[in-house]
């Protein structure tokens, strides 16, 4: 069943959603403010952006133009929905495509200053029961389509010389995310791990890097959800709100 939502604290975005499909999460709400615009920067591109709304708030931080990536049929047309509702298709594009084929066409080759992507975050393990789980909630939380491998190797064709990649991902992979940053010559500039609250383990974590950049790793201090008593932080309030103020 559709639905159309705010799009988390912002007030001036709205977004479609379907039941049947992944919903969008703080993970993107996260990466979208995470991600470094800078004002040279003219191609951007969200890689796997569901119904969009990565693009949706990255918009809000730039003029630029933005182009959105999507393979499933119901989340391609659930984020024209989206764009067309927030009047930003002059903003915003969107290719129904595999990412593989996307990084194969020659226009794309080094094309990107800022490539962002929430990809999915579990491998498939062939002995799990998928039967009770949607094609779309399938493709999105296990590596189906696209595997990090692969995404890098695509990421690192499209990423113009010193393009920034940032993703976000959970922390039990981040050794093998910074072998592939290394691997692929993006060189891992920064790092941010999200927390529930101070008492929890950090079950987020954001990260960037730079193709062909010099070494040089920040590790930014964490950003906390929530205090003790389950209200936002500061930070995480201010950042909800901070567009509707």
């Amino acid at each position: 069943m559709e639905v159309i939502n705010d799009v988390l604290g912002y007030k001036n975005r709205k977004i479609y959603q379907d039941t049947d499909c992944f919903a969008f999460s703080l993970d993107s709400i996260m990466l979208a403010n995470f991600a470094t615009i800078r004002m040279r920067d003219e191609n951007i591109v969200d890689l796997g952006c569901g119904n969009c709304v990565i693009p949706l708030i990255l918009s809000l931080r730039t003029s630029k133009k933005i182009i959105g990536v999507e393979l499933q049929e119901k989340l391609f047309t659930l984020a024209k929905k989206s764009v067309s509702l927030n009047g930003l298709d002059s903003n915003i594009s969107l290719i129904k495509q595999n990412i593989k084929d996307f990084a194969k066409n020659e226009k794309n080759v080094n094309h990107f200053n800022l490539v962002v992507c929430n990809p999915p975050y579990f491998k498939v393990n062939e002995k799990k029961n998928f039967f009770n789980v949607s094609k779309e909630k399938l493709i999105a939380r296990h590596e189906v389509e696209i595997n990090l491998n692969d995404l890098f190797i695509c990421v690192k064709k499209i990423l113009a010389n010193d393009g920034n990649f940032a993703l976000v991902h959970r922390p039990e992979r981040l050794l093998e995310i910074f072998e592939l940053y290394k691997k692929n010559g993006i060189e891992p500039k920064r790092v941010r791990f999200v927390y529930e609250n101070v008492h929890k383990n950090s079950k987020l974590v954001l990260i960037e890097g730079q193709n062909n950049g010099k070494v040089g790793l920040k590790v930014e201090k964490p950003l906390v959800l929530y205090n003790e008593d389950g209200t936002y932080s500061e930070e995480y309030a201010n950042l909800l709100v901070e567009v509707a103020k």
